[in-house]
C-alpha cells in the first residue's frame, strides 16, 4: 500500500523523496530531552532505507512499554509519531522499522489530504477490479469464516501478555498487528492491508508491467528503477522493497532467485517476490502465527508455524523455481 502510493505520488510530482521529514510533518523535530538527535536532518527517502535511527518498534498500545506516548486512538497515536525518539545515530545502521512506514503512511495523508485506505482503495484497488484487497476488511462487507486466523489466543501469545483491550479470542479478519489494530485503527502504513492471492499477483504484474496493468497507470518504469535500486550501505535494501542482494536473503528468495529480484515479507506468514529477470510473480500467504508459542515466557514471538517448511518461505520459493526449469 505504502510503497505504491510513494511511487504513484513520485511519478506525478507530488512528493520529493529527498526532501526533509519536517517540510511534510511540520512538528517533525528533536526534542531536549532526546538522547539522539538529527531529526532536523531526516529525508523521506531515510525512512525508506529503513537507516533513519528509529527503533524496530514502539509499543505505543501498551502504557507500560510506551511511557508518556501511550495511546489506543488513532488521531493521538499521529501526534505521537512525529514524537517518538530515535534510538540511534541516523546513517549508522539500517535496521527495519515499523515506525518508518508509519510515519511514511502519515506522509501520504499529508500530501493527498485522505486517509491511507481511502486513498490507496480509490486510487489503486478499485480502479483495478480488486475487490478483496482492502484495509479493515470486517467494517466493509466481509465476514471472518472468510479469512485465515493469524492467532489463536488474541494477542495473547497463549495467555502470557497482557495490556489493556487485549483480544484474547482467535483473530480472523482484523489486522494482527498490535499498533495498527489497537492504535491506528486499523490502517496503518505498516500492517492493516487484507488481500488473496489472485488480487495480489496482479499488484505483482502491475511492477513487472512497470507501472501499469491494462488501462491503469499508477506511475512509471523510471521510478520502479529507482525504488529498487541497491542501497549504497547494504545491498539487500531497497526503497521500502527487500532486494535479493547477497546470499543473506536466500531465507527469503530461495536459491535461483536473480540478483534483479525484489519483494517483502509480512510477520504472520506472508512473502511477494517479483522477478524481472524470469518475468515471475509469486505471493505465498501463510498464518504461521497461528499455532502455539514453543516457549512463551523465554521467546513469545517464536511459534511452532515458524518451522514449518512454509514458514521458512526459501524453500517453497526454491521448489517453484526448480519446477519451471523443468518444465
Amino acid at each position: 500500500a505504502v510503497n505504491f502510493a510513494l511511487q504513484h505520488l513520485v511519478s506525478t510530482g507530488k512528493l520529493d523523496l529527498n526532501k526533509n521529514i519536517s517540510h511534510y510533518l511540520s512538528d517533525f523535530n528533536d526534542h531536549p530531552e532526546d538522547d539522539v538527535k538529527g531529526k532536523n536532518r531526516l529525508r523521506v527517502i531515510d525512512l525508506l532505507h529503513h537507516h533513519a535511527g528509529f527503533p524496530a518498534s514502539w509499543n505505543y498500545y501498551d502504557p507500560k512499554a510506551a511511557g508518556h506516548l501511550y495511546s489506543q486512538s488513532r488521531s493521538k497515536t499521529l501526534e505521537y509519531l512525529v514524537k517518538t525518539p530515535l534510538s540511534y545515530e541516523p546513517g549508522t545502521k539500517q535496521i527495519y522499522s515499523d515506525i518508518d512506514y508509519m510515519l511514511l503512511g502519515l506522509i501520504i495523508e499529508k500530501v493527498t489530504n485522505e486517509r491511507l485506505d481511502t486513498f490507496v482503495e480509490n486510487q489503486f484497488y478499485r480502479p483495478l477490479g480488486l475487490r478483496h484487497t482492502l484495509f479493515n476488511p470486517l467494517q466493509k462487507g466481509f465476514k471472518p469464516p472468510h479469512f485465515a486466523a493469524t492467532e489463536r489466543k488474541g494477542n495473547t501469545r497463549d495467555g502470557t501478555i497482557l495490556f489493556p483491550n487485549i483480544r484474547t479470542y482467535t483473530l480472523q479478519g482484523e489486522v494482527h498487528d498490535e499498533k495498527a489494530f489497537y492504535s491506528m485503527e486499523g490502517v496503518s502504513g505498516h500492517a492493516g492491508l487484507f488481500s488473496t492471492v489472485d488480487d495480489a499477483a496482479v499488484l505483482l504484474q502491475v511492477m513487472l508491467n512497470g507501472g501499469g496493468y491494462g488501462k491503469q497507470h499508477l506511475f512509471s518504469r523510471s521510478v520502479i528503477s529507482q525504488f529498487t535500486e541497491p542501497s549504497k550501505t547494504n545491498p539487500t535494501y531497497g526503497l521500502g522493497w527487500r532486494l535479493n542482494g547477497n546470499t543473506d536473503m536466500e531465507w527469503m528468495f530461495g536459491k535461483h532467485a536473480s540478483n534483479k529480484a525484489y519483494g517483502h515479507t509480512g510477520w504472520t506468514g506472508t512473502v511477494t517476490i517479483i522477478d524481472p529477470v524470469y518475468q515471475i510473480g509469486i505471493v505465498l500467504l501463510t498464518n504461521k502465527k497461528h499455532s502455539p508459542v514453543i516457549n512463551p515466557k523465554e521467546n513469545p514471538n517464536q511459534f511452532e508455524g515458524d518451522a514449518f517448511a512454509t514458514g521458512k518461505y526459501g524453500s517453497v520459493i526454491t521448489a517453484i523455481y526448480e519446477a519451471l526449469h523443468h518444465q
